[in-house]
């Protein structure tokens, strides 16, 4: 369901925290269970499923009470926290787009008997509803976040990293950088201080998450200015700073 249409939603999506307690209309209910048969994954060979789960059906601390909510299960191994992330903000940003709210649930997690879905763990969940309050941003310039030069070393690729700039991250961490050229990037994500490593255990499965949503807003960009582009798994070494993840080849389409 990557698309140009998605493009424009990523200037001007917001996160949600209050919702209308009514739920949405069926035909918006058949319309994501059909966007969600559509979602394009980061990585073929993970199986993951998608369920649409009801008021009541997601608890835990700090979380959101919502008409509706999104979880994503996994089969466990690599890359399956980076494939979730880039799955489920591609239906962020198509409900955003219809102007139904939403919000990443770090805290958040369905009853224990949903805990597993036919042999497949849960990851991670998307609240959702009719909004009660502004759904979008007016400008860009709302979001609070790094510079560019902050993020990445790469001249004459800002349209495509201003994408990954504006994704949302847990507690806004922000935890990408991008080195290397527009045709070949090279992707790494900041480590954990020791004091979050050591007192958010959870911020080491939010990270690779965060840097799926970031790498599913290139591909958009990409898309949008009639790029292909490639994501690859490589020997590239990591440092003390950043992890590598992954490198994105980009290319113009002809015509």
């Amino acid at each position: 369901m990557i698309n140009s249409e998605l493009y424009p939603v990523i200037f001007k999506r917001k996160s949600i925290r209050k919702f209308v307690k009514e739920p949405l209309e069926q035909s918006v209910i058949e319309e994501l269970k059909y966007q969600i048969s559509k979602l394009e994954p980061l990585f073929e060979n993970i199986k993951t499923e998608v369920a649409i789960l009801g008021e009541g059906e997601v608890g835990g601390i700090f979380s959101i009470k919502a008409p509706h909510y999104i979880a994503i299960y996994s089969e466990e191994k690599e890359g399956h926290l980076l494939n979730a992330g880039y799955l489920l903000q591609q239906l962020d940003l198509f409900l955003s787009k219809e102007g139904v709210g939403t919000l990443w649930l770090g805290m958040g997690k369905p009853q224990e008997t949903l805990n597993a879905r036919n042999g497949l763990k849960y990851v991670i969940t998307l609240a959702l509803g009719k909004a009660n309050e502004e759904i979008h941003r007016n400008s860009a310039s709302e979001y609070k976040r790094k510079e560019l030069n902050e993020i990445s070393s790469i001249d004459g690729a800002e349209k495509l990293i201003e994408a990954v700039r504006l994704a949302p991250s847990s507690t806004n961490n922000q935890p990408w950088y991008i080195e290397g050229t527009e045709s070949e990037m090279v992707i790494y994500c900041k480590r954990l201080s020791l004091v979050k490593n050591t007192f958010f255990p959870l911020m080491k499965k939010f990270l690779p998450i965060d840097m799926g949503i970031a790498l599913c807003h290139l591909k958009i960009a990409a898309n949008n200015f009639d790029k292909e582009i490639e994501f690859k798994k490589e020997n590239k070494s990591s440092n003390k700073n950043y992890e590598y993840i992954i490198t994105a080849y980009t290319k113009q389409i002809d015509g």
